[in-house]
């Protein structure tokens, strides 16, 4: 009997122990399950916040692909802006050489082939110390200016670039200095006014808009000498200069 009774309190005992090893077991697998999920749970946070950099990258990309997209386009207008200068900085002294000698070729005008310089002797212009257009003078202006001005804006390129027509007035060193540079002055103002107040031809309005009348004086002369080759009238077209910095500026 009492054999018996023992062997009921050890089943008991190894009931009561494995009993304990199951609650053990539960609570390692509940640890490692809270574990997993907060694990899984991290995981997930890190892989939003990933994403979210992925997301804010690729629009910063694609922002930064527009601007250089934005740069090339700017980039390749400046660039045909470019030709067109040089194209009308190259081309236009020798239309301007080309049609004026065949149109009115002489001693008394030459055209620069490099920068398209128009160079009118005074004396056909002017008498000797006057700054008073003499007959001949107007005569000559009334066939030059407008076959000058029709070679000049002969293109929209042309029109566009041109900023300035400067006339300018020459002497050679024979006299006082600052009076030759008041004679060259009113020169250019004689052929100016003249140019826009006595004359109408194509072209007239803008032309008139692009004068400029300044004096040389004696600045340009030989100076050993009264040489009357420098006693002249010139007429020098400025053309607009590709704007760089515009773009350079931008960062």
């Amino acid at each position: 009997m009492s054999d018996f009774s023992e062997f009921e309190m050890e089943g008991e005992i190894l009931e009561e122990q494995d009993s304990g090893v199951w609650l053990s077991i539960g609570d390692l697998m509940s640890g490692l399950l809270m574990f997993f999920a907060l694990l899984f749970v991290t995981t997930q946070l890190q892989l939003h916040h990933k994403y979210e950099d992925v997301q804010r990258l690729e629009g910063e990309l694609q922002a930064k692909t527009k601007e250089v997209d934005l740069l090339k386009t700017e980039l390749e207008a400046k660039i045909e802006e470019l030709d067109k200068y040089q194209k009308a900085f190259q081309d236009l002294p020798l239309i301007l050489l080309a049609q004026l000698d065949n149109q009115m070729g002489g001693s008394d005008l030459s055209v620069d082939p490099k920068t398209g310089d128009v160079s009118i002797g005074d004396r056909i212009l002017f008498d000797l110390g006057s700054a008073e257009l003499k007959p001949e003078g107007k005569a000559f202006l009334q066939e030059f200016i407008p076959a000058y001005s029709q070679i000049i804006f002969s293109t929209d390129d042309f029109r566009s670039m041109i900023t300035r027509v400067i006339i300018e007035g020459h002497t050679s060193s024979d006299g006082d200095e600052y009076s030759n540079m008041d004679l060259s002055l009113q020169r250019s103002l004689s052929v100016a006014n003249y140019i826009s107040s006595q004359m109408s031809f194509p072209n007239q309005d803008n032309f008139k808009t692009k004068i400029l009348a300044a004096g040389r004086g004696e600045i340009d002369a030989d100076k050993t000498r009264d040489n009357p080759s420098d006693r002249k009238v010139v007429f020098r077209f400025q053309l607009k200069p590709p704007d760089w910095q515009q773009l350079l500026d931008r960062n």
